[in-house]
């Protein structure tokens, strides 16, 4: 069983509370709630009964939040749960928010990996499913999503003249377009065509 070390009011909304256990922050709530259940420092509590306390006043107000910040634009599940869990809802809350969202078809992660890569414009393969790791994405919805993507020679050639813009077309440049490709994430293969589309081949390619 674990210790409410502290119930401080919170500074940007008078109206909740956060409470601390065993001496770090664990959930937010609200004041009317806290009051009700007692919730106070020095009270022992196991965290299931503070979640279930949690799930069954907040619940609702978790999924319009939640519905609010889709509004913006697609998240991944990792998104959003970051998300509700800064504004202090418990593990319990987050998974009732999920389950819901995913029900509905309101979260995604294989069409939210879809929709970037649609969107995305200059980047390679690589450089996409970097970027999509790094928003937190399901592996296998990249793999998924990226598994019918194909990387287009004429998109990378458009890259790489953008990058030659103003420079001389020497060898020695375009060597380091071929270069700046793959720092874009483009395979080795499309953007060694792209570079032979541009000028001369080398044979460092």
């Amino acid at each position: 069983m674990s210790e409410i070390t502290s119930v401080e009011t919170q500074k940007k909304d008078k109206t909740r509370c956060s409470i601390y256990i065993d001496g770090a922050f664990y959930c937010g709530i609200k004041l009317e709630v806290a009051v009700k259940y007692r919730l106070k420092a020095g009270m022992h509590i196991e965290k299931s009964e503070l979640d279930a306390i949690q799930l069954e006043t907040e619940k609702s107000q978790a999924v319009d939040k939640a519905m609010t910040h889709l509004s913006a634009s697609m998240k991944t599940q990792k998104q959003m749960r970051d998300f509700l869990e800064k504004k202090g809802y418990s593990p319990a809350v987050c998974d009732y928010v999920l389950e819901k969202l995913r029900y509905y078809n309101l979260i995604d992660d294989v069409q939210y990996c879809r929709a970037y890569i649609n969107g995305a414009k200059g980047k390679g393969k690589r450089a996409l499913q970097a970027e999509l790791i790094k928003r937190g994405a399901d592996r296998r919805a990249i793999d998924n999503a990226l598994g019918d993507f194909e990387e287009n020679c004429g998109e990378a050639l458009l890259v790489l003249q953008k990058y030659m813009r103003g420079k001389e077309n020497s060898r020695e440049n375009i060597l380091k377009g071929y270069k700046y490709l793959l720092s874009k994430g483009f395979g080795y293969d499309t953007a060694k065509s792209a570079a032979q589309a541009f000028g001369e081949c080398d044979e460092d390619y």
